[in-house]
């Protein structure tokens, strides 16, 4: 009986030492990947994001998603189609927003943070000022507002003539859902919660 006893007992602290031991390698996973995610999805240029979110009355997590997909934190980035700098502005774009604010400076400065950050936070602004949602203004940013005029007049695209349900250019659907899922994830990775 007592061999018994004995068994159980080397058992029953085999089994306490394997949850432990679990629970250990767990935490440090989870504590990991937290810590994994955020190298992933920083928040570099907090200081331009915080004052120029807040300009245009815009979620930070929100600004942070644009310069994460556009073009994951590199100021020097230039795209296909021209666009610059973390929020991927083009000249022409560019050249009308600050004509908008009575500046007038050259395209190099897309290249530099703040004033590329500056002007995208004013664009969205101007953006979320003049559509129902953020569905369609991410469209109007990435697709262009002509674009999405049209689009709201079909109705293969918007049932209301304000909202885009679809988008015809799969480009411009998978940025939309991806800028939406990318600020989900630093609003629950850095607030905790979900939009």
């Amino acid at each position: 009986m007592a061999s018994k006893v004995i068994t159980l007992k080397k058992r029953l602290t085999k089994v306490i030492t394997a949850l432990a031991v679990s629970f250990l390698v767990m935490t440090v996973i989870f504590f990991g990947s937290v810590s994994i995610l955020k190298t992933l999805y920083p928040m570099k240029y907090g200081n331009f994001v915080e004052i120029y979110a807040a300009e245009n009355n815009l979620d930070e997590y929100f600004v942070y998603a644009v310069i994460e997909c556009e073009s994951g934190y590199d100021e020097k980035a230039v795209s296909y189609a021209d666009a610059r700098g973390l929020m991927q502005l083009t000249g022409e774009t560019f050249e009308w927003l600050q004509s908008k604010k009575g500046e007038d400076l050259g395209e190099e400065m897309l290249f530099d943070a703040e004033t590329n950050i500056k002007y995208g936070c004013f664009f969205y602004g101007i953006l979320f000022g003049k559509y129902a949602d953020e569905r369609t203004a991410l469209a109007a940013y990435h697709a262009g507002m002509g674009n999405v005029s049209k689009w709201l007049k079909d109705e293969r695209y918007s049932h209301d003539g304000k909202t885009l349900y679809d988008m015809p250019f799969k480009n411009t659907k998978n940025y939309v859902n991806k800028v939406i899922k990318t600020r989900n994830i630093y609003s629950k990775l850095y607030n905790g919660k979900e939009d």
